[in-house]
């Protein structure tokens, strides 16, 4: 299948921030059935991250605030410089201007396949929702990566905006290839023995299954509305979720929080291919069946 102009060998990829930043994990991901790898974010230097506890551990979900932590653009590229995957390699990465946005996706464009920005993560100040809240950022930010750079570039949205279409559009009017759908909800969890947030920083990334009717909503929403191909991620840990989202209109999907389990990837993409045969569809056929019969 191809998307973006480019080849997946099937629609389930790593979602950006949960084991991607070392060529040895891309390996085992590759061959553990991936479709393809969305890293975590690089920033153009290094950056710690937030002190502990950055993780909640929820009934329903996960709340992280790990503040981005990365080892730097130039880091980065010596590990995966010499990869040779077999599966597509698209990197994420967020800065605090569109100046930032550009030097890293230059330095970056001879070594991976496409580019994902974050402009969504909730949780790192001056950095991801601050600026994907505001469509006329989103759309410069878009619009400059675009003209620095050949390969395609996919927008990550946040749903903590009052309307993430919008968003949406101002991210295709920027020349966007494609929109991710969508990063974590913000949130917070209280420890009452000791009277105060529990995380360091206050303030987290709600994932996990608990926003998957979300983010459905948010694919759907986008899906009719703009024509560039949508990737959908939030709470997917099975191959029924998975089709959920592909029949709202996603062309590809992101596991994040169940790739814990790395055998989640041929999990999902065999429940997939046992759901066209039963139904003798095409993935194709399917895509978007939901919003083309509304």
């Amino acid at each position: 299948m191809r998307v973006f102009g480019i080849e997946f060998r099937n629609p389930v990829l790593l979602a950006s921030g949960v084991l991607g930043i070392s060529g040895y994990l891309f390996k085992r991901i590759e061959k553990m059935g991936a479709g393809g790898i969305v890293t975590k974010s690089i920033g153009i230097s290094p950056r710690k991250g937030y002190e502990n506890p950055t993780i909640v551990e929820l009934d329903y979900g996960i709340l992280n605030a790990m503040g981005l932590p990365n080892p730097g653009v130039d880091h980065f590229l010596e590990e995966i410089k010499d990869l040779n995957l077999s599966i597509p390699l698209i990197v994420s990465i967020f800065g605090k201007d569109s100046e930032e946005f550009m030097k890293i996706a230059k330095k970056l464009e001879n070594y991976c396949d496409a580019l994902e920005l974050n402009l969504s993560c909730p949780h790192a100040e001056n950095y991801g929702m601050s600026l994907g809240q505001d469509k006329n950022i989103v759309y410069k930010i878009t619009k400059d990566v675009k003209k620095t750079v050949e390969i395609p570039v996919i927008v990550k949205l946040t749903p903590n905006v009052d309307d993430i279409v919008k968003i949406a559009i101002a991210a295709e009017r920027g020349g966007a290839d494609g929109i991710t759908a969508i990063n974590t909800l913000k949130g917070m969890a209280v420890s009452i023995e000791m009277e105060k947030p529990i995380l360091k920083n206050i303030y987290g990334g709600l994932s996990g299954r608990c926003i998957k009717p979300v983010a459905l909503r948010c694919v759907y929403d986008i899906c009719r509305n703009v024509k560039v191909p949508v990737i959908g991620v939030g709470g997917i840990t099975s191959a029924e979720d998975a089709l959920e989202f592909i029949m709202c209109g996603a062309s590809l999907v992101e596991i994040g929080t169940a790739a814990r389990d790395l055998n989640v990837f041929r999990r999902i993409s065999e429940g997939i291919e046992k759901f066209l045969r039963k139904k003798n569809y095409t993935l194709e056929e399917i895509t978007g069946k939901i919003t083309k019969n509304i």
